[in-house]
């Protein structure tokens, strides 16, 4: 059908809008292995692509748009399909469906998609020679340095490295590091940013984008500002950022979102938050992940229960949400067994990393971002300076309890896949909360704190942190809402022999 619709011109295909009212196919259509598509020039485009590595579609995406690298250009572009398949997409189905063939779901604005279980480095050479990136400017974890040595040294042999790696973003993402590498990359008039590292490492680099933005429609100075950055969200019309390509050492799920977390200076957890920030590929290569520390590793995994249980709860999601959110943490559940035994299994990881990108993705629909444990566990984080997954760790369960009453059903829910998930028997589901599971997950976890004084926090220092959190704010997002300030400090300080 799409190709019948398309207008042909000396063998090559338009997209005018073809692509967009056919973008839902009755039945899956498999198309020459190998063809080229001419694109006009323009803000945007519609396509749906699929690309099959080793017979496993590996990437998604839909209602792309042309990077500004192409668009300077002024010349018509080819568009690269390799044994393409259309999938399922019926215009009747709901966004969060999984297409058929792959292993997540779309995320809107991802232009060049999900790559899963594919080397990076060569992957991100690839898409790079798509996007006609010509200063490419390297973020990543100082851990990471050996893993991506290799990648730096192509880029060189290429002649498109911007500048030298760098490894100043600690984790949190810290002000300074960020607007030292922000102000690297606009000197270096970078053109793309690819970064290789946690979730701090992935919102460094959506920020940066920010700023590379400013600069360039400004002429402002290269020396970056927190506020600078912020500002540039607000902007009318936003300018077109430069593309990001992603690669995730661990489960955080910051490269799948269009929200970007920072420090400041003074302990605040601030960032910037808009739709143009979404990156524009991902390549999760579970050989990233070899070496990490286990409060890293499982601290991340841990996020991705935590993503699932947020969204699940969340009083905005609906019933697809839901299923989504519940469908992924059935498969955190599942890798996170298989890893405690094997920290180092490649199909744990994948299991772990696809079940975070149903999370994240549920997380992130219809308003359910943040959720109530999100919140407050980044306001503790940033506090206390405690990894998030130590924050899960010691906070979701307690979280999950007191808001019960509110969320019954669909904590019963929960229970149920994280009892099916580790074994437990029908009669063990119904004694269990999900509370007291999470618990008794995070008790399995090495190097992931399950409460306070595990991380260095000292309780007696909770009253004046509660003191100053908004409970306004909370009990927007809490099923069961707090009476007072005293109620979210019973929460926190919650005994785990309670839950």
């Amino acid at each position: 059908r799409i190709l019948k619709n398309a207008q042909s011109t000396k063998g090559s295909f338009f997209f005018p809008s073809f692509l967009r009212r056919y973008s839902s196919c009755q039945q899956s259509m498999r198309l020459p292995s190998l063809f080229f598509a001419s694109i006009q020039s323009s803000n945007t485009y519609s396509a749906i692509r699929a690309t099959a590595t080793f017979g496993r579609v590996t990437y998604y995406n839909s209602a792309s748009s042309v990077h500004p690298s192409l668009l300077k250009k002024k010349t018509q572009h080819r568009c690269y399909f390799q044994k393409t398949l259309v999938t399922n997409m019926s215009s009747s189905s709901s966004e969060l469906d999984i297409p058929q063939g792959q292993r997540g779901p779309v995320i809107p604005g991802m232009t060049g998609g999900v790559h899963i279980g594919v080397p990076f480095i060569s992957t991100v050479l690839s898409e790079l020679d798509k996007l006609g990136a010509s200063k490419v400017f390297v973020l990543a974890n100082n851990s990471s340095r050996p893993l991506v040595q290799p990648l730096i040294e192509a880029l060189q042999e290429k002649e498109i490295l911007a500048a030298p790696l760098s490894t100043d973003i600690v984790m949190g993402g810290s002000e300074n590091g960020i607007l030292k590498a922000a102000g690297t990359a606009a000197e270096a008039k970078a053109d793309c940013i690819v970064t290789v590292g946690g979730g701090a490492i992935q919102d460094a680099g959506k920020l940066i984008r920010l700023w590379l933005a400013a600069y360039d429609n400004t002429s402002a100075s290269t020396k970056a500002t927190a506020d600078g950055i912020r500002a540039v969200t607000s902007l009318d019309p936003m300018p077109t950022l430069p593309p990001q390509i992603c690669c995730p050492n661990s489960f955080a799920m910051a490269e799948l979102t269009s929200v970007a977390g920072m420090t400041l200076e003074n302990g605040v957890k601030s960032g910037a938050a808009h739709a143009s920030l979404i990156p524009t590929v991902t390549i999760f290569d579970p050989s990233l992940t070899s070496g990490l520390p286990d409060w890293v590793r499982f601290g991340t995994a841990l996020r991705c229960v935590e993503h699932a249980v947020g969204s699940a709860t969340h009083p905005r999601a609906t019933d697809e949400i839901r299923n989504l959110a519940l469908q992924g943490l059935k498969m955190v559940r599942s890798g996170l067994d298989v890893m405690v035994a094997n920290p180092t299994s490649t199909e744990a990881a994948l299991d772990v990393y696809t079940g975070g990108w149903c999370a994240v993705r549920a997380l992130n629909t219809n308003g359910c971002y943040p959720a109530l444990g999100h919140l407050i566990e980044n306001m503790y984080s940033a506090k206390y300076g405690v990894h998030q997954g130590s924050c899960s760790g010691i906070l979701c369960g307690r979280i999950l309890a007191h808001h019960y009453e509110g969320s019954k059903e669909h904590q019963d829910r929960i229970a149920a896949v994280l009892a099916e998930s580790s074994g437990k028997d029908d009669d063990e589901v119904s004694k269990k909360s999900a509370a007291y599971l999470v618990k008794e997950l995070v008790s399995m976890l090495p190097g992931v704190a399950q409460d306070h004084s595990d991380a260095g926090v000292d309780v007696e220092t909770l009253r004046d942190f509660v003191d100053k959190l908004p409970i306004e704010r909370f009990n927007k997002l809490s099923p069961t809402p707090f009476k007072d300030l005293d109620d979210v400090y019973n929460m926190l300080t919650r005994p785990l022999d309670q839950l």
